[in-house]
């Protein structure tokens, strides 16, 4: 499978600054806006929202 621009591989990036990241793939078709999650983070020990980051 080609890899293409229509679903770019995104960091998201944990809100609580502790510098933990998710790497993903998200449909820019269907979401244009910037991705946010509400995924574990391990160094804060907790549920967090991650956001993309480019």
């Amino acid at each position: 499978m080609a890899r293409n621009e229509l679903r770019p591989v995104v960091t998201l990036r944990s809100t609580a600054g502790t510098g933990s990241s998710y790497v993903t793939r998200k449909n820019r078709r269907n979401t244009p806006d910037r991705l946010e999650l509400c995924k574990f983070d391990a160094a804060a020990g907790q549920h967090v929202l991650f956001r993309e980051a480019r």
